[in-house]
């Protein structure tokens, strides 16, 4: 079973516009609301595609029934969730608007550890931003005591800190990556090396998500990059967990078929994967190391 911790979930509800314009009332359709924050995302879609899971957050009343609508098992301490609104465009532009979460005490950060490592995963996905006031060790403080091996989605200080706590994956996005390095990889040549950096200041695996470019995966063996080909995208908002979900439940190939299939829902969790999903994916034998990235 593969347990998620998510410290600073949401409710995300998103909506369908003709066309973002300032100042303007837009007429919105296809409202959705989910339980949300990436490592909900992240149980969702592996229990979409038959994996046990289960999910470790901070959770109201709302988020709770959302839960539990979603039939995602979930163990929670009680707190207030933000809300997230998402405004989707027909060409498949998402503008995101994100509410900074609410502060955990101490003691609550500490029972939602307790919690995580008590659940019994064989592998722990941590995911998403830390609350305000949240060291920024918090992930670090997760890897160093747990004794399943821990994947790690996040961002800024809680990425940096984690690194040298030697966490088995950690999922950068490109942004993330170049944050973490000090420069912005170009190709994918480029995104390779930046990726063995952070390898070396102590991560076993960095898989690298690089949006319309495909992963790059670097581990003990190597680096493999691959990509899913998708027409007509609906919605990019939790394709990375989609990413990391598919990576715990089958490697490479499957991470980039889970992404297949988030990228055509219009809300922000994967749907299960389909053939259609599968043959989108190709992993290329050898990297091209002077691809351009987007």
């Amino acid at each position: 079973m593969i347990v998620t911790l998510t410290p600073n979930p949401a409710v995300d509800r998103t909506v369908a516009v003709p066309a973002l314009l300032r100042g303007e009332i837009l007429r919105a359709s296809a409202p959705m609301v989910e339980a949300s924050g990436k490592g909900v995302n992240v149980a969702k879609a592996l229990l979409g595609n038959g994996y046990a899971a289960k999910a470790v957050l901070v959770a109201d009343r709302a988020l709770r029934e959302l839960l539990s609508e979603a039939a995602v098992p979930f163990e929670a301490i009680d707190g207030p969730v933000r809300t997230n609104v998402s405004l989707l465009e027909p060409d498949g532009t998402v503008t995101k608007v994100n509410e900074p979460g609410m502060e955990l005490s101490e003691a609550d950060r500490e029972r939602l550890l307790a919690m995580t490592l008590a659940a019994g995963g064989d592998v722990i996905a941590a995911s998403g931003s830390l609350p305000p006031g949240t060291p920024g060790d918090f992930y670090a403080e997760l890897v160093d005591r747990a004794a399943a091996p821990v994947a790690v989605d996040t961002s800024g200080s809680a990425l940096k800190a984690v690194i040298a706590a030697r966490p088995l994956l950690v999922k950068p996005n490109l942004d993330e990556l170049a944050e973490l390095v000090g420069r912005r990889p170009q190709t994918l040549a480029d995104a390779v090396e930046a990726a063995d950096a952070v390898r070396a200041d102590g991560a076993r695996a960095v898989l690298v998500s690089l949006g319309a470019d495909g992963a790059v995966l670097v581990d003990a063996s190597g680096a493999t990059h691959g990509e899913s080909v998708v027409d007509r995208p609906r919605n990019t908002v939790g394709a990375g967990d989609a990413l990391l979900a598919g990576f715990l439940a089958g490697g490479l190939p499957e991470a980039l078929a889970y992404a297949a299939a988030a990228v055509r829902h219009l809300g922000t969790h994967a749907p299960p994967v389909t053939a259609e999903d599968r043959a989108a994916v190709r992993v290329h034998e050898q990297i091209d190391g002077s691809r351009r990235l987007g």
